[in-house]
Parts: C-alpha cells; sequence; structure tokens
C-alpha cells in the first residue's frame, strides 16, 4: 500500500516548487523572505489533514473557520513591508505560528498576535523553539498595543478596514501591509506611517484569508 503521507525529502521538493513557482515569478523580490521561506517547513504549522497540500498556492483550512494565507499573499505581504534587521515587528493573525517563524529569521523581534485557542496551543507548541518570536494573546482587531510602538505590522490576511487603533501602534517611519475586502473582491495593500498620517495603497489582487473581527459595521436597512 502506498504511504500517503509525504516524507521529509518530498516535503523539502515541494518548499523548493513554491518558492520557485510561486514566489520567484510574483515579485517577492527581497532575497531574506526567499531565502527564509525557502528555510521554514511549513507542514510544521498546519494540521495533520492539510499538510500533504500545504505549499500548494491556495488557503489552508485551520479550524473554526480559520484559513491559513496562501504562500504568495503572505510572501508578498512580508515583502512590501520592507523590513530591517533589527524591526520589531507586530503580526497580526499569528495562526499556527508559520509566518511568525518566517519573520524571525528576518527581524530581530516578532510579536505574534492570535485570538483563536486551538491555534494558540498549536503556536505554542511550534513556535516553542524560536527564541525571538513573543506570542501573544488578544482580539486581533486591537492590534497589541503594550508592546508597541512597532517598526512594522503585517496582518496576515484581509480585513474589510485597518482600525485606527491599529495604525496608532506603528512608529513613525514604520510600514504597515495588510490585505483589503473590497466589494467580495480581495487585495494586497501596504503604506507607510508619517507625521501627517497613513494611507494604504493597493499593490496586487490576490487571494487571500479574511481575518475575523474587521467587518465594517452595517447601517441600518429598513
Amino acid at each position: 500500500m502506498m504511504n500517503k503521507n509525504p516524507d521529509s525529502n518530498s516535503f523539502e521538493a515541494m518548499r523548493r516548487s513554491m518558492v520557485a513557482s510561486q514566489l520567484r515569478t510574483s515579485a517577492v523580490d527581497d532575497v531574506r523572505v526567499i531565502e527564509a521561506m525557502a528555510a521554514v517547513p511549513r507542514e510544521r504549522y498546519v494540521p495533520e489533514g492539510v499538510r500533504d497540500v500545504c505549499y500548494r498556492d491556495t488557503q489552508l483550512a485551520l479550524g473554526n473557520g480559520r484559513f491559513q494565507n496562501t504562500p504568495l499573499a503572505t510572501g508578498r505581504l512580508i515583502n512590501e513591508a520592507w523590513l530591517e534587521p533589527t524591526d520589531k515587528v507586530l503580526l497580526i493573525g499569528a495562526a499556527g505560528g508559520y509566518t511568525a517563524a518566517v519573520l524571525a529569521l528576518i527581524v530581530d523581534h516578532v510579536v505574534a498576535l492570535e485570538e483563536d485557542e486551538a491555534l494558540l496551543a498549536m503556536a505554542r507548541e511550534s513556535l516553542a523553539p524560536i527564541r525571538n518570536v513573543e506570542l501573544v494573546a488578544g482580539p486581533l482587531r486591537d492590534g497589541y498595543a503594550k508592546n508597541g510602538p512597532y517598526n512594522a505590522i503585517i496582518l496576515d490576511g484581509a480585513v474589510e478596514q485597518l482600525p485606527p487603533e491599529i495604525v496608532a501602534q506603528a512608529s513613525p517611519g514604520a510600514r504597515i501591509s495588510t490585505g483589503l475586502v473590497d466589494r467580495g473582491v480581495t487585495r494586497l495593500a501596504a503604506g507607510s506611517k508619517t507625521e501627517g498620517g497613513f494611507g494604504l495603497f493597493d499593490f496586487a489582487d490576490s487571494d487571500c484569508c479574511v481575518l475575523p473581527g474587521f467587518a465594517k459595521p452595517h447601517g441600518f436597512r429598513f
């Protein structure tokens, strides 16, 4: 009987293919991002049931209505954060810890925020050996002001609106990257916080998982 579970060599081959076919061909041009995503074993940060497809360009079901972002969306969001090695980064939507592990290879300190208890348990186990990631619990839409301000903020998923409370946690000059939901279409966007304010600018249409808690309030309808 054929073993349906890929071995470590198969995962490594799939990871190389993901880098070659999804990242290098799609404007992920920061070599540090490519090298980090080539090094981090994505299969360790997702449920067993989706490990064999974890390198495909698709969202992965994590349970409780949550999804792991596609490798392409995650790679481009990190790429557009314009990270420096000394940065302290707030990651909103840590899920099982994958994106935090990637960021940990690029910057000095990562604060990874998650609100789902099952995902927090997964992330605590998977991120335990990584010393420069601080996993914190709380509502995603609130960010994590306690450890701010941050040199960069990355939302690993799409939101209908970016709360001003999150923007306030960014240092002047900080970059914020996120997915945006616009009339059912998801796009990737980024912007820099300046003394004059902050604005997001779309840079790509992309499949991107939707994070909970960021829906715009709907007006009263008759």
